[in-house]
């Protein structure tokens, strides 16, 4: 049975590929699905290595935003991935996903970002913003990760002043999400 709930359709619920547990089954959830599971089995990532259920809680003119991480893809132990995913335009989404890589973690930046909208993906470069490459081919595999970015340094967390520029853009991507959940 399919329901509405704003903007966002509910399908009932769905077994999470990473960690078992029940979620609520959306369209963005099935695009977040079918990215583990990717991850999982073609580009060879343990499931262990791939975290889930991430948020950025920040607070903008007095109002609290939170922002979902979709996944964060490691190397070991080592954080290189900002993964986030949902229908539509990849464009429409470099922007945000590059302001989480930046400031996702307090001491340093994930050097690459990925916009994947289920059918197409984008893998940006945090540190410049550019896209370095277009396709769903473009996943980065383990080996990938592994043999080209495990071995540079972690770029360093952002000044507070960049800090709070990369969260005002990735508010302004996320807020009128966060406003329409909030209406459930």
């Amino acid at each position: 049975m399919q329901q509405e709930t704003s903007h966002i359709l509910n399908y009932g619920k769905v077994n999470d590929f990473l960690t078992g547990e029940e979620k609520v089954d959306t369209d963005d959830e099935r695009i977040r699905q079918q990215l583990a599971r990717m991850l999982v089995e073609e580009k060879n990532f343990a499931r262990e290595e791939l975290l889930g259920g991430e948020i950025i809680t920040t607070t903008i003119s007095g109002r609290e935003v939170i922002s979902f991480l979709d996944l964060i893809a490691f190397c070991g132990e080592t954080p290189l991935v900002m993964l986030r995913c949902a229908p539509g335009s990849l464009v429409s989404r470099e922007r945000s996903a590059i302001a989480a890589a930046r400031v996702w973690h307090p001491q340093f930046c994930l050097p690459l970002a990925v916009v994947f909208n289920g059918q197409d993906a984008e893998v940006l470069e945090t540190k410049s913003g550019r896209v370095l490459e277009h396709g769903l081919h473009s996943l980065p595999s383990r080996e990938m990760l592994e043999q080209q970015w495990l071995s540079r340094p972690l770029l360093p967390a952002p000044s507070e002043a960049k800090r709070e520029r990369e969260l005002r853009i990735l508010n302004a991507f996320d807020l009128p999400h966060c406003i329409l959940d909030l209406k459930k």
